[in-house]
């Protein structure tokens, strides 16, 4: 190997300050998210020895609560980018704002997904519902369906609410009370997920709500720890101090969030739905592979941890970085970041693979559904290190505003080739799901060819919260105008 090789693939390594600070960053959102995620498969166990019917019916719905969850993501994405610069800046104000911005779109976001579950919810669950499997009752399916959703979108509000406040703490820096509220919830979730779902402790067995009662409860009990740890220390919380003196945000900053929150809220609810979509294609195999479907996601979202707390240190420490107008620097660490995600995603794709005979057992289910399940945990393992890729370059993307690129890597590619691709498999041919799904899945490695080569063409480390004198409200369009590309997006 000749010696320019050696320093390219040194300079995707750092040094042990750089990981001390990457993992001082990531680790309590590892246990934050590895705590829930731990508890959600825990949780899906305990649903899934009700009835494959149950276990399905509550899966079918949670791919629709994820559309909610993930343009919550999407709404507070927008101001995020601005809070991880303003912070890195050192500008007080702009953190308070862009906080009340999160606010607002937490209240109309949540307000939107009750009305709309309400009204679609029946018809949104029936599009799973296929003829097809050996087991499995479809009206059955969705009565306990309905039973889950009518409970769980009571919990809607306070989970907006708590991402508002969990996504300001950690784009300034504060990782640990996002991860003890976190944990108290999962924590509420699971005892009384015992105790309502097969009826201890004198309260009847309610089934799918029970389950559906203890995650609203905890969505409650993460809200109240967050609020309070934040105002009880808020001399380390420049975003809540002050915030009664003025709710107005100022029409130059608010539009310039806006500009960059609706993109992102709106690629966060496309690419939902192209996973639903696609989801939503293998169920025209049968209810087998819906039931199937769901043990592998489980299992494959707790091992997932890992590589998605490294986007979401990509989006404050790159932010941060680029704040600061330390362009270069975040240059460096872009590269250094994605292929320790890579990484971390490789040692944990091996363990989902050692994992994968051994989970599905853990379900009252047809054997049938327990072998495809294995099967799909070993094609998600495989392809793990390709979906960091994808992951870290998004959030690279993201943290210098470049939306218009961020929603093509994403988005874009699965509504133009990964969803058409599964749509004409699945309606257009009779292939059976053991070959539909890796082809599907496989989509994941033209997706990270893309993400990299933008990252490549795409200008995307700039500040846009401008110079260190200027406030909020004068935040100018000066870095636009050095990158003119961007006055198409």
């Amino acid at each position: 190997m000749d010696s320019t090789k050696k320093r390219g693939i040194r300079s995707l390594f750092g040094d042990r300050a750089f990981y001390k600070t990457v993992i001082a960053v990531m680790l309590p959102i590892v246990i934050q998210n590895g705590v829930t995620n731990l508890v959600n498969l825990l949780d899906n166990v305990m649903v899934g020895q009700l009835s494959t019917e149950s276990m399905s019916g509550v899966s079918i719905v949670n791919q629709f609560v994820l559309i909610f969850y993930l343009a919550i993501f999407g709404g507070m994405s927008g101001p995020g980018i601005y809070t991880a610069q303003f912070h890195g800046k050192g500008d007080e104000e702009g953190e308070r704002k862009s906080f009340l911005f999160k606010i607002y779109i937490a209240l109309a976001a949540a307000v939107s997904g009750i009305v709309l579950f309400s009204i679609f919810g029946e018809n949104f669950i029936s599009l799973f519902l296929h003829d097809g499997s050996q087991t499995g009752d479809l009206e059955l399916t969705m009565q306990e369906g309905l039973k889950y959703l009518k409970i769980s979108m009571i919990g809607f509000i306070p989970y907006a609410l708590s991402n508002a406040f969990a996504a300001t703490l950690r784009e300034t820096g504060k990782t640990v009370l996002p991860m003890i509220s976190g944990i108290a919830a999962v924590g509420t979730n699971f005892a009384l997920n015992i105790v309502l779902i097969f009826g201890y402790l004198g309260f009847p067995a309610m089934g799918v709500e029970g389950a559906a009662i203890a995650t609203v409860i905890s969505r409650f009990v993460e809200l109240i720890i967050l609020v309070i740890g934040t105002i009880k220390h808020k001399a380390d919380n420049a975003f809540i101090r002050n915030l009664r003196g003025s709710f107005r945000i100022g029409k130059k900053l608010a539009s310039q969030m806006l500009i960059k929150s609706i993109p992102l809220l709106t690629n966060e609810i496309l690419w939902s739905l192209a996973i639903v979509m696609r989801n939503q294609t293998y169920s025209t195999r049968g209810l087998d592979v819906v039931g199937a479907q769901n043990i592998a996601s489980t299992l494959g979202n707790l091992f997932n941890v890992v590589y998605l707390s490294v986007g979401t240190a990509v989006a404050i420490l790159i932010g941060n970085l680029l704040g600061a107008s330390e362009i270069e620097k975040a240059k460096d660490h872009s590269k250094k970041l994605i292929a320790f995600s890579v990484i971390c995603a490789a040692v944990t794709g091996v363990f989902m693979a050692i994992s994968a005979p051994f989970f599905p057992n853990l379900y009252q289910t047809s054997d049938e559904i327990r072998e495809l399940a294995t099967y799909m945990l070993f094609v998600q393992a495989c392809f793990i290190p390709i979906d960091a890729i994808c992951n870290s370059a998004y959030f690279t993307l993201r943290s210098g505003g470049r939306i218009f690129w961020t929603i093509v890597a994403d988005s874009g590619f699965m509504w133009t080739v990964a969803t058409p691709l599964a749509m004409i498999l699945a309606y257009g041919t009779d292939i059976s799901i053991w070959i539909l799904f890796p082809i599907c899945y496989g989509t994941a490695v033209l997706k990270a060819t893309l993400s990299l080569t933008l990252l490549k063409v795409v200008p995307w480390a700039r500040s846009i919260v401008g110079k260190k004198e200027q406030s909020p409200d004068q935040v100018t369009e000066d870095t636009d105008a050095a990158h003119p590309d961007e006055q198409t997006q």
